[in-house]
This record gives C-alpha cells, structure tokens and sequence, in this order.
C-alpha cells in the first residue's frame, strides 16, 4: 500500500522560490566583494612646513664657455735671393800645334757597325732567294725527266702534291732535305731523291754575300 503525503507536507514546490533567494545572495556577496574598498588611516604627515631647495638646486646659471681660438697659421719665409752675378772668366788656350795652311783635315765619316753574319745560320728569307739552274722553268724541266712515278701510288692510284723543304747551301748545294707535307704510297721517297739528286742552285744572298737559305717547294704527283 503507497504511502500519501500531504500537500502541505510537499517541499518541492517551494525549490524554485530558494533557488532563486540563494542566487540573489550569492550575486549581492559578488557585487559587495568589488566594491568594497580599504583606505590606509596611518598618520598623515604635514609637509607643508618641510623647507626644500629643490628651486634654488634648480635655478643654475648656465655658463658659456667661448671657442677656442683658431690655430695660427704659419707664414712661409720668405727670402730675398739676389741677382745672379754673371761671372766672366778668361780661359787662355795654348795651341802647341804648328798648322800650316796648305794642311787639309779629313773628314771624319761615322758609317754603321758592320753585321756580322754567322756562317751556320739558316735565313727563311733573304734580300736575293736562290734559284735552280735555268730558273723555275729549268727545274721543271729537271722534274719531268728524273721524277718516276711510284709503282705503288699508281697502283693504288695516289696521286697530289709533296712539300718538301730543304738547305741551299753557300755553294749550292743541297742538304738536309725532309718531307714537310707527303702524300705516302712511295711518292715521299721519289720526292726526296729528285731533290737531293739535283744539281747545285745558285745561292741566296743576303746584302751581298751567299748565305744559307731553307727552301720549300711542292713536287706534283698527276696520274695521266
């Protein structure tokens, strides 16, 4: 069997009511705990009869100093030079000689310093060039009848130009010859025997004189 209360035995209905009174509290203590202030009731000390000199420490003359002087400047000296004094002097010159009139002086002529030309060396290029027996003309005349083509070169049908460089000497003849340019095929070896084989060229000469001369001349192979 459910036990009954009675309504004025009922607490609930009166929560909102205390709720709302706790709230309301609550927020006054909140309120009051900003508001509240506190003032200091220590002796309050008279300064009004305190003598300073706060004024008279800050009433100071400013005192002006004044730039210095500038630096002075140093004058140049100068000095008084005198005149030059020309001073002539009398030289007496004593000639010993007995010169007759009928004496002719020669006159002296300073010609260059004579160039020395060394015998061993080889000039590439000189006032006179040496040339072969019947000019250019005349050695290939020489070619065409002692230059054998090679049986290789034209087997193999090698054909152009060998440069071949060598010495004229003094007297003409040729030395020293090298291949400087070759073709192969047994046309270098050709060359080289023609040249060396040739007769004596007349030497270059240089202001006058033979001298040693290295010369470069092409030799044609042509298969006709």
């Amino acid at each position: 069997m459910e036990a009954k209360k009675t309504p004025a035995a009922d607490l609930t209905k009166k929560t909102g009511m205390f709720m709302n009174f706790g709230l309301a509290i609550s927020v006054g203590l909140v309120l009051f705990a900003f508001e509240y202030k506190s003032y200091d009731r220590g002796d309050l000390k008279d300064l009004g009869q305190v003598t300073d000199t706060f004024e008279e420490l800050l009433d100071i003359p400013i005192t002006e100093q004044p730039p210095p002087p500038p630096p002075p400047i140093e004058q140049p000296i100068i000095q008084e030079i005198p005149d030059e004094v020309e001073i002539e002097e009398k030289i007496e010159v004593n000639f010993d000689l007995d010169v007759k009139e009928d004496m002719v002086i020669k006159e002296v002529i300073i010609a260059d310093a004579p160039v020395v030309e060394k015998a061993d060396e080889i000039f590439d290029v000189v006032e006179n060039a040496p040339m072969p027996p019947g000019g250019m003309e005349g050695w290939n005349q020489y070619l065409s009848k002692n230059l054998k083509y090679p049986t290789q070169a034209r087997r193999m049908g090698i054909e152009g130009t060998v440069y071949v460089v060598f010495v004229v000497n003094t007297d003409g003849s040729i030395q020293d010859a090298a291949i400087l340019r070759g073709i192969g095929g047994g046309c270098d070896e050709e060359a080289l025997r023609v040249v060396a084989n040739a007769p004596k060229w007349e030497p270059g000469k240089q202001r006058g004189r033979p001298v040693r001369v290295r010369m470069r001349l092409p030799i044609r192979f042509k298969l006709g």
